[in-house]
């Protein structure tokens, strides 16, 4: 699960493996491992993964299917702004769906 959530995430972003590990300084060799599932990151690198992501380590390990959003530093306005779009965005999902 966490090859493919890291993978993912790191698409979100629109940026190649060696973009990304520039980012948090690693090699692409490295993103690369992680996102085939040769090898999993150290502790302090998932705690750095999932700051990066904005996500929860147990969202990147598959423990946990909820991803939150960090809105911290923002206003009450522009967080209002967000939940307009994602409650716009269930709405059209759930009118393709029908």
């Amino acid at each position: 699960m966490f090859d493919e959530r890291i993978k993912e995430l790191r698409l979100s972003l629109g940026i190649n493996q060696v973009e990304f590990g520039k980012r948090i300084g690693v090699s692409k060799q490295c993103v690369s491992n992680w996102e085939n599932g040769n090898i999993q990151p150290s502790i302090d690198m998932l705690i750095r993964l999932a700051n990066t992501f904005s996500v929860s380590t147990d969202y990147l390990l598959g423990l946990n299917d909820v991803m939150t959003l960090d809105v911290s530093g923002l206003t009450n306005e522009q967080i209002m702004h967000i939940r307009a779009v994602i409650i716009d965005m269930k709405h059209l999902i759930s009118k393709e769906t029908e």
